[in-house]
């Protein structure tokens, strides 16, 4: 069955709690969300405060797929670029599937919402993204109309001696097709 998505749902304790739970979810079965395993609800908390600061100013956009049982199941944060000369495009962030739902397709569906969510949105004309090199996260989001346009070696430490790869992605909205 397929997730439900809202962009910009009310933000309630059962929402909260579902991203929370969903961030360490995803990161602790070695998900690439600004964290490494273990962590718990309370280690992430602080990030999402964040999030939501952002959407309480205006910068920034929650996109949630929620499952048949109403859970959180997706999500996707569009942060609104505040550089005078760089506002026709915006930052993607924590886009996150929980993995009890991986493997069904559901995050090609997230990140075909996540473009709908952007094009809808005044003035943007493209999606930026980062994600971290080694795990295939790249040819993901090229699957899904990306194009790797920068990349800076080894900038993101995991762990002593296991640096990774900061690796920008960009979706430009024109070429993607447009929902029927």
């Amino acid at each position: 069955m397929p997730l439900t998505f809202t962009l910009d749902p009310p933000v309630d304790r059962a929402l909260r709690d579902g991203v929370l739970d969903l961030w360490a979810d995803v990161t602790n079965v070695g998900g690439s969300v600004g964290f490494v395993p273990p962590v718990t609800r309370e280690d992430v908390r602080p990030d999402l405060v964040g999030h939501l600061a952002g959407m309480a100013e205006g910068r920034t956009r929650l996109l949630v797929g929620h499952d048949e049982e109403g859970a959180v199941a997706a999500t996707a944060f569009l942060a609104l670029n505040g550089h005078r000369l760089m506002r026709h495009w915006l930052w993607l962030y924590t886009v996150m599937v929980h993995p009890r739902h991986q493997g069904r397709g559901y995050g090609r569906d997230l990140m075909a919402a996540a473009a709908g969510a952007a094009r809808g949105i005044d003035g943007i004309e493209a999606v930026r993204l980062t994600c971290r090199g080694g795990l295939g996260l790249e040819r993901f989001y090229a699957s899904c109309g990306y194009r790797e346009v920068g990349r800076v070696p080894g900038a993101i430490r995991v762990a002593p001696g296991d640096d990774r790869d900061d690796v920008v992605m960009l979706l430009p909205l024109d070429r993607v097709p447009h929902p029927a």
